[in-house]
């Protein structure tokens, strides 16, 4: 791998991201609700701190052991709602960021198979724990909304 194909991954990883931050700010703009916009401000903002993220990353390099194991709650492979055509309710607004968080997860862990570069392997295997992270927030946000007996 070249310095200029790392730095390509990293710049699509972080246009990712930047549509992400846009979606979220978009969503605020359909919302009636002003908890409804904090959290999809909270949300953008957790967005922008994966762009810091994958910029350390361009800094610093990425390392296996950077890598975390991030549980998996599995609820978003447990819905099967299309969540763009949801409405903008609390938890409607959670699947959207799920789903999206899902799908990221999903891209970067196949990339990093796709791909026999070890160290391409390893930053792709990173970016796909990030969104495992995040993913898991919102599950853990969805799971509690839940247990309220919403």
């Amino acid at each position: 791998m070249t310095i200029q194909e790392y730095h390509e991954i990293l710049d699509f990883a972080v246009n990712r991201e930047r549509a992400a931050v846009q979606f979220y700010k978009d969503l605020q703009k359909e919302v009636k609700f002003l908890d409804q916009k904090k959290m999809l401000q909270e949300l953008e903002a957790m967005e922008m701190g994966h762009i810091v993220v994958i910029e350390n990353i361009r800094k610093r390099g990425v390392r296996e052991e950077d890598i975390q194991k991030v549980p998996n709650l599995q609820i978003t492979e447990y819905l099967t709602t299309d969540a763009d055509q949801l409405d903008m309710t609390y938890q409607n607004i959670l699947i959207k960021a799920m789903k999206r968080e899902e799908a990221a997860v999903k891209l970067y862990s196949e990339m990093s198979v796709k791909f026999p570069d070890p160290d391409l392997s390893t930053l792709f295997r990173r970016l796909a724990a990030e969104e495992a992270r995040h993913k898991l927030i919102f599950e853990k946000k969805y799971d509690e909304w839940l247990s309220k007996g919403n």
